[in-house]
């Protein structure tokens, strides 16, 4: 029986991950957690790469990463869509491994390829679709299962602004460095040239996004609904504990 995972992590194309979550990626399995990536396609054709080329490439970028498990789900790449046979590739992956949490790309690239918004609307029809009943077939005889969470992973270069239900940062400032390094495998994809340029584009993003929640680099989620808590205090200073008690001037004193 395949193992579970705790977090499975989806786009269109080997890197697209790396770009948008990586850091949070390298951080949960740092926190113990059993990660996915699934890349929908191949990435390929491009004009810089091969199909064997770019999965050596996600591979090492799996190994930086840290991440247990990573597939290629064999969707077609430039005209990827959502539609009712790819959403059974992916539920069946997800009927598979069962996860707690799905992790998708999400939102519009108009100046890039369409397979981004393509994937973000799969990610969440194959949801649905993985807890269907009687249909078992389709889902090469897995059991129905019902993903608990979905998580929005914004893609940064999104020229619209959108306004999300919630969202919140993650501070990756102690897994930056991986993220960087696990976009520099894709070298059939980012030339020198073109990996400084990206480079600038996801330093400048992480720093801002970090900066907004007092971290050095932080990546930004985003939920379908407002976010909920139980314990308001822990949720305000961002899921952590009691703060250090403050000393009043003058506490350290001996007195007498």
């Amino acid at each position: 029986m395949t193992e579970r995972l705790d977090v499975v992590a989806i786009a269109p194309h080997p890197d697209d991950l790396e770009i948008t979550c990586g850091g949070t990626l390298a951080k949960l399995v740092n926190q113990g957690y059993r990660v996915g990536m699934f890349d929908l396609t191949t990435g390929e054709p491009t004009p810089r790469g091969t199909l064997e080329t770019r999965a050596a490439e996600a591979e090492t970028a799996r190994e930086i990463l840290g991440v247990q498990v990573r597939l290629n789900l064999g969707l077609p790449n430039r005209v990827l869509m959502d539609s009712p046979e790819n959403r059974y590739i992916v539920a069946t992956a997800l009927r598979k491994y069962r996860p707690d949490i799905i992790l998708t790309m999400a939102g519009r690239t108009p100046a890039a390829s369409p397979d981004h918004h393509q994937g973000h609307l799969l990610v969440e029809a194959s949801r649905f679709y993985s807890q269907l009943t009687k249909w078992d077939e389709r889902f090469e005889g897995t059991t129905p299962y019902r993903v608990p969470h979905l998580v929005y992973a914004p893609v940064i270069f999104d020229a619209e602004n959108r306004d999300w239900h919630s969202s919140f940062v993650v501070d990756i400032s102690d897994t930056f460095e991986q993220k960087l390094a696990a976009i520099e495998c894709y070298k059939s994809q980012f030339d020198e040239k073109r990996f400084a340029k990206v480079k600038h584009w996801v330093s400048g993003n992480a720093a801002a996004t970090g900066g907004r929640s007092g971290f050095l680099f932080g990546e930004l989620f985003t939920l379908p609904h407002p976010a909920g808590t139980e314990d308001l205090i822990r949720f305000v200073r961002g899921g952590k504990g009691s703060p250090a008690p403050v000393k009043l001037p003058g506490e350290d004193m001996p007195h007498g």
